[in-house]
């Protein structure tokens, strides 16, 4: 009886056991490698190119704040009735107006640094034209009661023959808030009861009407 005798073939390298764990330990250092040589050539021309982050504060801008427009120093509805008793006294403007703006008290003559106004002859409320501080209240019963009031962007107002003033010192008042009623004055007698306003920029005396249509 023949014996069939059993021939095999001889492993490759695929068979073995340790060919594939092999394999993938070289692909996982390749990768390795790649990543670090990616890192070590390009991540710092890339940091070359970034812009350092500005830790300043962002300036915010208030876009609803209105700038007040000067207003009359009484109730707009009572303007068809107003008078200018005395101009300002403008050197440029014509003879009548200088004359119209010069004060007259014992013969002596002034000129006039702003607005007389009356209103048929009658008291009439005072009203700030702009909003800010009071910043004097002068009780003079000879040349009128005087209040004073400081504003934004370099402007005072001044409120001559003013009575019954309902505002002291140190207060702030709002465009249009009531600061006392007109009066007369001796010092200028033949105005009756009127109001005296006048208008400074930066310390200088200007014509009121040339911020109010009077």
């Amino acid at each position: 009886m023949r014996e069939d005798k059993q021939t095999t073939s001889p492993k490759t390298w695929v068979d073995q056991k340790w060919f594939w764990p092999a394999v993938y330990a070289i692909i996982a250092i390749i990768m390795i490698a790649f990543i670090v040589l990616y890192n070590v050539l390009v991540t710092p021309e890339e940091s070359d190119t970034l812009q350092p982050v500005s830790q300043e504060p962002e300036t915010i801008i208030e876009t609803n704040a209105v700038e007040e427009t000067m207003k009359f120093p009484f109730d707009e509805l009572q303007l068809n009735n107003v008078k200018i008793l005395q101009d300002f006294y403008d050197v440029t403007a014509d003879a009548e107006t200088r004359e119209n703006a010069l004060l007259v008290f014992n013969q002596t003559y002034s000129a006039s640094n702003g607005v007389s106004i009356a209103i048929n002859s009658e008291p009439f409320q005072v009203l700030a034209a702009l909003s800010g501080t009071v910043t004097e209240v002068k009780l003079d019963a000879f040349t009128g009661n005087k209040v004073t009031i400081e504003h934004e962007n370099g402007y005072t107002t001044q409120y001559t023959s003013v009575g019954d003033i309902v505002v002291q010192e140190g207060d702030n008042v709002v465009q249009g808030e009531p600061i006392g009623m007109t009066v007369e004055n001796e010092w200028n007698p033949t105005a009756g009861i009127h109001l005296h306003f006048e208008v400074l920029k930066d310390g200088q005396y200007i014509n009121p009407r040339t911020l109010l249509a009077f």
